[in-house]
């Protein structure tokens, strides 16, 4: 009997090894990609959980507020001018400053006005003179009269004269007071705090009555938010306001609702739509919402035209979201 090759042997032997480990591995295989499958399922279920608590904490908490970018600073600003004319004499403001309730801005010339307030006094001092010896004369007249010594035409003619020296004094008084105005409205000061912008006084400059001088900006101001109609439903007046200014914004400042308008804007704008010719397209209106400031942060200027962005809390309920991470 042949006795097999060596190397007959040793590869029978080789091959029959990896048929062995071939046929345990499917099991292990199987396994570890079932494990990979749970484990891909347990993220994709998690993740899923996660998502949907977040988009209803979210849903939740944004549904007690109200916002909107269509939002400006507001104020009553108005051109400064004299009331006199005349040349300017002085200046004492600069561009942009900020000044007190009173503060002079611009000063005319005074001599002309003082001359003509000197005249009126002079006139009215006269005519005072002249009311005294009227006085006097009429009751002379009077005693006089008693005697018959003079005819009482003459009396009443010197009781006319008084009466009439005295509606003169009367147009006198008044034109020193009207002098003494216009000497006073020589001086062209503010009429509360605020900021001198767009200033184009200068000295020496002929100025009419009733030119510009600058504009004067209060420090009072406030916001006007235009909010879409469908956001009002629960906005009322003095709900708490959250304000981030574009020029500020890590800046948070608090304000609250003043009061909303009766109307839409284009309701009350120069040229209001005639929805009644042509087509109509119906679009969600935006109404006015004016927001008072409660204070501003020590450093921060604002002015009319500033965006702003106003969060109204329209719901002040604590949010799902807020009682979470208050414990």
């Amino acid at each position: 009997m042949e006795m097999a090759p060596v190397d007959a042997i040793t590869q029978t032997g080789t091959q029959g090894a990896p048929q062995e480990t071939a046929s345990a591995s499917p099991p292990e295989a199987a396994k570890r990609d079932l494990v990979r499958r749970f484990a891909r399922w347990g993220a994709a279920v998690a993740l899923s959980v996660v998502v949907v608590a977040g988009i209803i904490l979210y849903w939740d908490h944004s549904r007690h507020f109200e916002t909107t970018d269509d939002a400006f600073i507001s104020a009553r600003a108005f051109p400064v001018a004299p009331k006199v004319s005349g040349f300017i004499t002085e200046v004492p403001v600069t561009d942009n400053q900020h000044i007190e309730d009173g503060a002079v801005i611009a000063r005319i010339d005074q001599r002309d006005y003082r001359a003509v307030l000197s005249q009126a006094r002079a006139q009215l001092a006269r005519d005072r003179t002249a009311l005294e010896q009227a006085q006097k004369n009429f009751g002379r007249f009077l005693t006089l009269s008693k005697t018959n010594s003079i005819p009482q035409q003459q009396v009443d003619d010197q009781g006319f004269l008084v009466e009439q020296t005295k509606s003169v004094i009367t147009l006198d008084e008044a034109r020193v007071e009207a002098a003494e105005l216009d000497l006073a409205h020589t001086s062209v000061n503010s009429v509360g705090s605020g900021h001198v912008v767009s200033l184009s006084a200068a000295v020496g400059q002929f100025v009419p009555a009733g030119t510009a001088l600058a504009v004067f900006v209060p420090d009072e101001t406030w916001i006007v938010a235009n909010f879409k109609e469908t956001q009002l439903t629960e906005m009322r007046p003095g709900q708490a306001v959250t304000l981030a200014i574009d020029a500020y914004p890590n800046q948070l400042i608090s304000g609250r609702v003043d009061s909303i308008q009766p109307g839409s804007g284009t309701a009350f704008s120069l040229l209001p739509p005639q929805n009644a010719t042509g087509n109509y397209v119906k679009i969600v209106q935006r109404v006015p919402v004016k927001i008072v400031i409660d204070s501003l942060p020590a450093g921060i200027v604002v002015g009319p035209g500033m965006s702003v962005v106003p969060t109204v809390r329209v719901d002040p309920t604590p949010s799902l979201f807020e009682r979470l991470t208050a414990k």
